[in-house]
């Protein structure tokens, strides 16, 4: 069987200061990895019940499962939550992944798109992006593809492209849970 394998999961703000760290991630293995998501060399992670360290040292568990999407050259991630009601997606306008050994790390810039178990889209934090572009002098650059990493997300979510497919969230997480199960019995 295929094993997942553990990261740790950084994000950090424009200036380099830590944001928040995920302590327990599971990638899950390529072979298990549906075509769409390797095509694009997707890293896909789940965790449920992780510790979570804030910037200022605070920390606290995750109550819901999570299932994580980081795609190379994207300027976005995003998180698929397994609630009750359905899978909640909230997605992350940062940049492009970058990987050092088990180490997945990424700038965050505050815009964020939930998609709601029904269907409905929200942005939010766009004052919190405003502010935070004068504070850490956001060069024209990055502006840029903040922004278009925002329409390239919106369409992906618009046209229910890959990461947005609530069976395959919930099929990988049942193939963790699973493997889960069989290596505590070993």
């Amino acid at each position: 069987m295929a094993t997942f394998s553990s990261y740790i999961i950084k994000s950090f703000k424009h200036d380099g200061h830590l944001h928040r760290t995920w302590l327990e991630n599971a990638r899950v293995p390529e072979s298990l990895l549906r075509e769409p998501h390797k095509a694009e060399s997707m890293l896909v992670l789940i965790n449920s019940q992780t510790k979570i360290i804030e910037a200022d040292g605070k920390e606290w568990v995750s109550r819901i499962p999570g299932v994580s999407f980081f795609i190379p050259k994207q300027w976005f991630n995003v998180v698929a939550l397994l609630e009750d009601s359905g899978v909640r997606y909230y997605c992350n306008i940062a940049s492009p992944p970058y990987v050092n050994g088990n180490v997945i790390t990424y700038i965050d810039y505050d815009l964020d798109v939930i998609r709601m178990p029904g269907g409905a889209v929200h942005i939010v934090d766009q004052e919190e992006y405003e502010r935070h572009k004068i504070c850490y002098h956001y060069s024209s650059i990055v502006d840029t593809k903040v922004k278009q990493g925002l329409q390239d997300l919106l369409q992906r979510v618009q046209q229910g492209h890959a990461p947005f497919n609530e069976d395959w969230v919930l099929d990988y997480y049942h193939q963790w849970e699973k493997w889960k199960d069989e290596g505590s019995e070993a």
